[in-house]
């Protein structure tokens, strides 16, 4: 088994063609898939409690009379806790206080509110408040990703919300110790076992036993994704993700099997990841093909490495490390690592990408566990205009308007000026009731 990323030189004449082909990948969901979902939408609005049980016994195989069955008990969340191995437990608090910190930081620095008063007594201010109610989507199935817990539940958390539904696909039952014990750490409020567009309708539109949120985050398969697309407007959602992504900027200082296995981080994710390094050494960059070959047999999810390194990687020689970083900006990556000895040189030139990882020792592996900031991150590009999973999300903004007599003095008349300019006469005439 081989994997060999597209070589490209930003000096070859068709590099720019050569460089759009690998870049594109469509989030288009297929024609077949928004038709399912859009009929267990409406199925799960119209029918509740009856239509999710149907779908959780057609795709998760799970044969139940209620809901409230499929619902975990606080006690089994604490249990699948206090069950795992020692070092399970102290790793999975340790991520669970790094995370906390972080977002408990993020919060004090833009999520207050505050107020000030102009001269004549005029109160002007934002209020900011917690979702009342989240829902929080965890990937089940070919894999359990207890840190998808941590990092949806613990900013929401953070940010006051009142309750925290957590949903997670369990097929055939088979339920992750590891991911039960997240929603124990993370402060989870209720759990259910299900999965799908189903669940996302539920959370979405309510049912007899699951509540509406006002928001869902959390990542999930297509069916996943196109059911958020289509419940955003009655609920808030976090983002629409794509497949998994890293880009590399390397000056060739650090170990070139470091480089290699990074790329392998994301490329292990699925078939559609993407893993590109930019890099203006050519003989470095044929070092870390040379590890790519070397340690992509041991690897357990060899074939899914080669076939994402093979479809969608790319190793890029640039003329500089300044190009590195401009085309760096044009991909705007989910993930980017700066491996150089001089990582805070580059860093100003950075201004797209979703997480920034400076330096050698800083994989992003790390950042997907247990550094601190969130690893649910713009995908596709989207990173020139959104960011990460936040407290911020669970928050909202309410402007505060207090006019005092004296203010609506002057605002009153630049009003009446206004409206009338608009040819809206109550909106004058309102405000020039105000005036003396």
């Amino acid at each position: 088994m081989k994997a060999t990323p597209v070589r490209l030189s930003t000096a070859s004449s068709s590099f720019e063609a050569d460089f759009q082909a690998r870049l594109h990948w469509s989030a288009d969901t297929d024609a077949a898939i928004e038709q399912v979902v859009a009929d267990i939408l409406a199925d799960v609005r119209r029918r509740g409690d009856a239509a999710v049980l149907e779908y959780t016994r057609r795709f998760d195989r799970l044969d139940v009379d209620s809901l409230q069955a499929l619902e975990l008990e606080a006690r089994e969340l604490r249990a699948a806790f206090d069950a795992l191995p020692v070092a399970q437990r102290e790793a999975l608090e340790a991520a669970a206080s790094r995370v906390r910190s972080y977002h408990e930081a993020q919060k004090k620095a833009s999520g207050e509110s505050w107020q000030y008063r102009d001269d004549d007594g005029t109160l002007l201010g934002q209020k900011v408040t917690p979702l009342d109610r989240v829902g929080i989507y965890v990937p089940g199935g070919k894999a359990a990703y207890p840190s998808s817990v941590l990092m949806n539940a613990i900013p929401a958390h953070v940010a006051g919300v009142g309750e925290i539904i957590m949903v997670v696909p369990t097929p055939n039952g088979e339920k992750n110790p590891l991911v039960l014990a997240a929603a124990h750490v993370a402060g989870v409020t209720r759990a259910f076992t299900i999965g799908g567009a189903q669940a996302v309708a539920a959370l979405a539109y309510g049912t007899a036993t699951i509540p509406a949120v006002d928001k869902i985050t959390g990542p999930g398969n297509a069916y996943v994704a196109a059911a958020k697309r289509r419940v955003f407007g009655t609920v808030g959602i976090d983002m629409i993700a794509g497949p998994s992504e890293i880009l590399v900027l390397a000056d060739g200082s650090t170990p070139p099997e470091w480089v290699a296995m990074d790329l392998f981080s994301q490329a292990e994710h699925d078939e559609l990841a993407q893993s590109i390094l930019l890099c203006p050494d050519a003989a470095y960059i044929e070092q870390v093909q040379q590890e790519i070959d070397r340690l992509l047999p041991s690897m357990p999810r060899a074939a899914i490495i080669a076939a994402s390194l093979n479809g969608r990687g790319a190793l890029i020689h640039t003329k500089s490390m300044e190009e590195a970083c401009a085309i760096s900006n044009r991909i705007a990556p989910e993930h980017l690592e700066v491996s150089s000895r001089e990582p805070h040189r580059w860093e100003p030139l950075l201004r797209h990408a979703g997480a920034i990882f400076l330096g050698a020792y800083t994989s992003e592996s790390l950042g997907d566990y247990c550094a601190g900031p969130n690893h649910v991150l713009p995908t596709s590009g989207t990173a020139r205009f959104s960011s990460p999973l936040g407290v911020y999300d669970f928050q909202k903004r309410s402007s505060l308007i207090e006019v005092s007599e004296a203010g609506a003095q002057p605002l009153g008349r630049i009003a009446v000026i206004l409206a009338e300019g608009e040819g809206l006469p109550a909106h004058a005439e309102a405000a020039r009731m105000r005036l003396r």
